[in-house]
Parts: structure tokens; C-alpha cells; sequence
């Protein structure tokens, strides 16, 4: 099957490139800098262009694309770049998708589980409503462009992610660092649910979907979340460091601004729909997935 990846030459996008490749799919990458040791294809991100015509007989499209929302305070400039790289991309793709006389079976197109907002322990599952600040109502308008293309006929699905787990790249390996000077543990109260998945199952998440007949919001998640208190423990333990520190909210809020509501929102979110689909995960434990990511 020839499949498009939007943005695939991120730790994300590069292995599951790798994935497809070794499945024998052939493997189309749409990216702003090309790849630096294979073929890609050079898009904007936003416009039209000479690489519409490979969405001509794909069977898949993916759209990865996204600017980082934790690289720098948030200011009106900061969240219209966020806003944009994902709302853009998505529009640009389904428009692609429109135009084109043969269509994908399936559009996957990612959003995040920041979709629910703040939800203390209340158990989340695709069927819950959104939240209402700003990440949310982004995940909303991201997840209403991309199901545009549900109305052209194509299976879509919305990847609501949560902290992917890896060992390279991504936030494990910010998060590690004061853990490794023996300075890491909870933040703020430590009661906020992390919801998280390890990359190795994302990856094969997405290859199960390619092949699936689901379609809708799909929570892209381990089966079991954890609260901060006990991933910092965990996380301490896996790197034979101690656990005895803490940053208070009002730290974080003055260090990182509008920033700090990704750190400290609680969002216990479970995969219903994958688990109802008999997807079986390699790491659904955080023990087993940070002792993977970290040990050598």
C-alpha cells in the first residue's frame, strides 16, 4: 500500500516510517526540510504544491504535523503558531484529499488527549466532552478539520495522544534530567492523572488503524494512567535516584506562564475503543515502559 506521512521526520514519524517500510508499504514523507538520509517530499505545511499528486491512489494519508506546545512561554504570537501548524496542515491535506480522482481509504490525523482539559479523576473515554481552554478548543477545531474528509467518503480518525514515552526524543528525556542530578519529583500537588503511552505502542497503533474499520476519536493511550506523584516515583526508581523534591504550582506558574496548565491538567483518559478492538499493548504498565526507554 502506498502511504503518506505528513511530518515524517520527527522521532514520531521517523519510526513509523521505518514500521511501514518494514511491512512492505511504500512510504511517501511530506516535510518543510526534506529527510535527511531518504526521499521526501517539500510542503509548506499550508498551500497547495506539486506534492498533492501523491496523495493520488495512497491508501493512507497521516498527518504528524504540529508545532511543539511546551518550546517557549505561550504568547498570542506563540499559540497562533501552534494554532496554525496543526489547523493549516489538516485543511491543506483534506483539500488534497478532495481533489484527488482516487481517494485514501483512510485519513489519521492527529490531535491530543489535551482535548478534555482539566478533569480531576473523572475517567475519560472518546465518548466525553471536550474541555474549554485553550488546548482544547484547539483539539476541537483540529479534529472538526480533519473530519471533513469523513464527508468525502474516507475513514478518518483522530489520534488523541498522550505522552508519548520514548528513547530518544520527546518529553521522557526532558523530564529525566533533573531525575538523573537527583533533583526530580512530583509537580504541583502530584495528584494529576498522566495519561501516556510508550512509542512502541503508538506505532503499532497506528498500523492496526490503518488496517481497522474504526474511525472517529481514538485515544491513543495506555490502559493505565498514572498519577504524577507515582510516575515521578517510578521514574526515580527506574534511574536509581532519589524522589524527595518538588515544584509547587505557583513555581511553575511563574516559570512557565499559560505553559504550566499542560504540566499540572489531570486527565485520566482510557482507550476504549482500542481496547474494545482487542488491540494488545507491549507496555501498559509505567514501570515496564520506563524501564525500556531508560536501561540500557
Amino acid at each position: 500500500m502506498k502511504i503518506v506521512i505528513a511530518g515524517g521526520t520527527g522521532f514520531i514519524g521517523d519510526q513509523l516510517r521505518k514500521a511501514l517500510l518494514s511491512q512492505g508499504h511504500e512510504v511517501v514523507v511530506l516535510s518543510r526540510k526534506g529527510g535527511q538520509d531518504f526521499p521526501a517530499l517539500i510542503w509548506d505545511g499550508r498551500s497547495s504544491g506539486e506534492w498533492q499528486a501523491a496523495i493520488e491512489q495512497a491508501g493512507a494519508v497521516i498527518n504528524l504535523c504540529g508545532e511543539s506546545i511546551v518550546n517557549g512561554r505561550w504568547n498570542l504570537r506563540r499559540k497562533k503558531q501552534i494554532y496554525d501548524s496543526r489547523i493549516l496542515s489538516t485543511r491543506a491535506l483534506v483539500a488534497a484529499i478532495s481533489q484527488a480522482k482516487e481517494k485514501p481509504k483512510v485519513f489519521i490525523n492527529t490531535s491530543a488527549c489535551g482535548f478534555y482539559g482539566d478533569r480531576a479523576d473523572e475517567e475519560l473515554s472518546e465518548s466525553s466532552r471536550s474541555g474549554d481552554d485553550f488546548l482544547a478548543k484547539l483539539c476541537v477545531d483540529w479534529e472538526r478539520e480533519a473530519l471533513m474528509a469523513q464527508s468525502l467518503g474516507v475513514r478518518t480518525v483522530c489520534l488523541r495522544m498522550g505522552i508519548v514515552l520514548s528513547r530518544k526524543g520527546g518529553a521522557l528525556e526532558r523530564m529525566a534530567v533533573p531525575f538523573r542530578w537527583g533533583l526530580g519529583g512530583r509537580l504541583g500537588s502530584g495528584r494529576q492523572w498522566m495519561s501516556w503511552i510508550a512509542l512502541e505502542d503508538l506505532i503499532a497503533m497506528i498500523l492496526f488503524l490503518v488496517d481497522s474499520d474504526i474511525l472517529g476519536p481514538v485515544n491513543v493511550v495506555s490502559s493505565q494512567p498514572v498519577r504524577n506523584s507515582d510516575f515521578a516515583l517510578s521514574l526515580a526508581k527506574t534511574l536509581s535516584r532519589p524522589s524527595w523534591t518538588f515544584i509547587p504550582r505557583w513555581a511553575l506558574n511563574l516559570a512557565l506562564g499559560e505553559v504550566s496548565s499542560v504540566i499540572l491538567s489531570s486527565q485520566r483518559v482510557f482507550p476504549r475503543k482500542m481496547e474494545a478492538a482487542g488491540f494488545k499493548f507491549q507496555f501498559d504498565d509505567i514501570s515496564s515502559a520506563l524501564n525500556f526507554c531508560l536501561k540500557k
